[in-house]
């Protein structure tokens, strides 16, 4: 093994020669319209429907941003536009399945695509455990407005269920352990799963859809609370200070993760060169207005010093929390039930891009050599890679049923936050190193736009706790160790000129 081999890059020109390659590529389908719901579709969801209250909040390791959580989703939305932008720039450049993966790839070299390829794992599938988690919170109070009273055993993951009192206690046992496990999760994630192995136009037309639906339900909430604010709710507008506003940002980041998930499809979009910049952009831009007025009422609504003494499972149903501690009346529970129907539809909606985008990354890789070339099968039928679906679907489904949402939205926030660096410098590089390629999208101001990506997200990730920080390392230490013992020897670049 030499140095530099871990430094090979596949050059652009070999990217679009398996761009042009009809047998291993995948169904191109979707228009500027749909990459742009499914930008929508992954961002808006169980961030703004499960996050905001922990970041106005706090919680014992990090203080709350309180009213000036508005600013939290703005300073989080000019990272993310950064980083957008350069996104925008390399999926225009390179239509290829795989996202932050390949523009890796191409620039940094194959070590740098492997450790991003596996980080990017922390972001689809660990960002999915967390929202199939919460998924299964809203469906149940959704059903709870019907009378139907969901058992908490067969909802909950053990160690959640270990804070609740009494829940361990009660539920059925066998050989004397408690049997406890979130079924409500994995049911969703088995049902996406089928979905997405049936074919990416189906999947596209649901996810647009559950936009249309999760938006009118957002619409809805902030008509109603409007009339419920109360002004004086927003003084102290920061409570602590710039410190809260960091931490809520850093928090929050889990709600604009997904418009990068528009970037996996580019080998299954009719004009990538012009509809992946439109998806990227159109859909972070849409996004920010409604958090924004989401945010104003939420914290309009319900005073800093009321959210505080919140238990942290009311905090993780915000909204209906909200619409609940307004007192609307006797229209109470109706608006309490739209507004969790619309989480429960925004949830799924997340759940199908993001399973949409970890497949894709994985069969990318599997494509380059990096991981086992079964994993690069394309379904006869259906035209989708049915084998890193089902195992994503399995992986995330089986995850869920175990873990807590808290660890699952800090570790997939760190992620993100990573691969949102590397596609930052990978523009840098690209540019010095290949000034006079053609770019159907430009990121503009450059230098200052990549740079300003990278610093933004540094100082976000430094919001995350330090046990983030060393599970994120140790995350990497085993990719390192599968790419060394693995990926290196059977990459498709082995044996060929550098």
């Amino acid at each position: 093994m030499r140095f530099k081999d871990l430094f090979r890059t596949k050059s652009l020109d070999q990217f679009d020669d398996e761009y042009r390659e009809p047998t291993k590529g995948l169904k191109r389908t979707l228009g500027p319209v749909d990459v742009t719901a499914l930008g929508i579709g992954g961002i808006i969801g169980a961030g703004i429907f499960a996050t905001i209250g922990t970041a106005a909040a706090g919680d014992p390791t990090r203080p709350g941003a309180g009213p000036a959580l508005i600013l939290s989703f703005v300073i989080t939305a000019i990272a993310c536009g950064f980083a957008a932008l350069c996104y925008a720039e390399f999926a225009a450049m390179i239509p290829i399945s795989g996202s932050a993966y390949t523009y890796a790839y191409a620039t940094l070299g194959e070590l740098i695509a492997w450790i991003i390829g596996w980080d990017l794992i922390i972001e689809y599938a660990v960002g999915n455990v967390a929202v199939a988690i919460s998924w299964a919170n809203y469906f149940k109070t959704l059903v709870g407005g019907f009378g139907i009273v969901i058992p908490d055993w067969i909802s909950t993951d053990y160690r959640t269920a270990a804070k609740i009192p009494g829940l361990l206690e009660s539920a059925p046992h066998l050989f004397g352990v408690p049997i406890v496990v979130n079924l409500l999760a994995i049911g969703i994630v088995s049902a996406i799963t089928v979905v997405l192995v049936i074919g990416i136009r189906e999947s596209a037309n649901m996810n647009t859809g559950m936009v249309i639906l999760k938006l009118i339900v957002l619409g809805f909430f902030v008509a109603i609370g409007f009339g419920y604010i109360n002004r004086g709710n927003y003084h102290p507008f920061m409570p602590n200070g710039w410190v809260g506003v960091r931490a809520g940002a850093a928090i929050v980041f889990f709600a604009y993760i997904g418009f990068d998930a528009v970037s996996t499809v580019a080998e299954e979009t009719r004009n990538p060169k012009r509809d992946l910049p439109i998806g990227i952009i159109g859909s972070l831009v849409i996004s920010t207005l409604i958090y924004v007025a989401v945010a104003a009422v939420f914290t309009g609504i319900i005073p800093f010093d009321a959210l505080r003494q919140k238990l942290a499972t009311e905090q993780a149903e915000p909204l209906t929390m909200a619409l609940q501690y307004a007192n609307i009346g006797r229209w109470s529970t109706v608006f309490v039930g739209i507004v969790a129907f619309g989480s429960v539809v925004a949830h799924t909606a997340v759940l199908l891009v993001f399973q949409m985008g970890q497949p894709r990354i994985f069969f990318s890789m599997a494509r380059d050599g990096l991981l086992p070339r079964s994993f690069a099968r394309v379904h006869p039928r259906f035209q989708t890679p049915h084998v890193t679906t089902i195992l994503t679907g399995v992986v995330v489904g089986v995850c869920a049923m175990f873990f807590s949402i808290d660890e699952m939205v800090d570790l997939t926030n760190i992620g993100t936050l990573f691969a949102f660096i590397l596609v930052c410098i990978g523009i840098i590089i690209l540019r010095i190193k290949d000034p006079h390629r053609p770019r159907a999208f430009r990121a503009p101001l450059f230098p200052f736009v990549p740079i300003a990506g990278v610093l933004s997200c540094i100082y976000l990730m430094s919001g995350l706790p330090t046990v983030t920080w060393i599970r994120f390392g140790l995350w990497l230490v085993v990719g390192m160790v599968v790419y060394f013992f693995y990926g290196f020897s059977r990459s498709g670049l082995t044996g060929k000129s550098l």
